[in-house]
This record gives structure tokens, sequence and C-alpha cells, in this order.
């Protein structure tokens, strides 16, 4: 395989994407291993250097995997280049639809709610009428 990124120039926008949200999960990751890493002695040397080296080394180890796997490995580079592809086709929703939808699924919900409601105290209505619940 050739240096360089696979396919370069296609996929722009879910390799992007793939790589803040890897690297956010690695973030997260390495703020974890920092708290354990502070623990860790090694001779005489200060903990906290300990930690930053250890961040440090697994980081770029990190950051070397998602490189690879986003950039470089044509399995997955060929996905999210496909991906991609596959999201331009949607036929997204208008604004106006959205809001229609939401409001259509809001007042289904409060008639749900307010019917299952009655329901419910007709129900206890009549339990308390034949006594098997105590009136309150």
């Amino acid at each position: 395989m050739a240096s360089g990124i696979y396919k370069a120039g296609q996929g722009y926008y879910t390799r992007m994407g793939t790589t803040v949200g890897a690297s956010l999960l690695g973030l997260l990751g390495l703020r974890w291993l920092w708290d354990y890493a502070k623990n860790v002695q090694i001779g005489s040397i200060n903990q906290t250097y300990v930690a930053f080296g250890i961040c440090c080394l697994v980081g770029g180890i990190l950051a070397a995997l998602i490189y690879v796997y986003v950039f470089r490995k044509p399995g997955s580079s060929d996905f999210l280049i496909a991906t991609e592809g596959e999201m331009k086709k949607v036929n997204w929703s208008t604004r106006r639809e959205i809001f229609g939808s939401t409001g259509v699924v809001i007042s289904v919900m409060a008639f749900s709610t307010a019917f299952l409601w009655m329901i419910d105290q007709a129900f206890v209505f009549v339990f308390q009428w034949i006594g098997v619940l105590e009136g309150g």
C-alpha cells in the first residue's frame, strides 16, 4: 500500500466525524488513565511525570490507531466513504415536517395520558365500590 491517505478526498465528513468521536472517547479514557497512573511509582521519579509519560504513550498509540483505521486501512475507509455516499441519498425531513410530526406525537401522548388516567380513575372507583380498595 502506498504511503498517504487511502482514497484522499472521499468520505471527508464521515472520516472527520469518526476521528472527532474516537478522539473524544480516547480523551475520556486518558482522563481515567491519568487518575489511575498518578498512583504509579517508578523509582524516585515524580508520580506526576510518570502519569504524564504513561498518558502520552497511550495517547500516541491511540492517535496512531485512529489514523490507521480511519485514513489508511482500505476496509474501514471504504466503509466510511460508502456511509457518506448513502447519507447523501437520504431524503431528510424539512423543519416544517419535523415540527408537524412533533406536534402530532405530543398531542397523541397528551390524549393517551388523559385517557389512561380516566380509565385508572374508573377502575379505582369500581374497586372501591366492590370493597377491594379502601377509600382514601
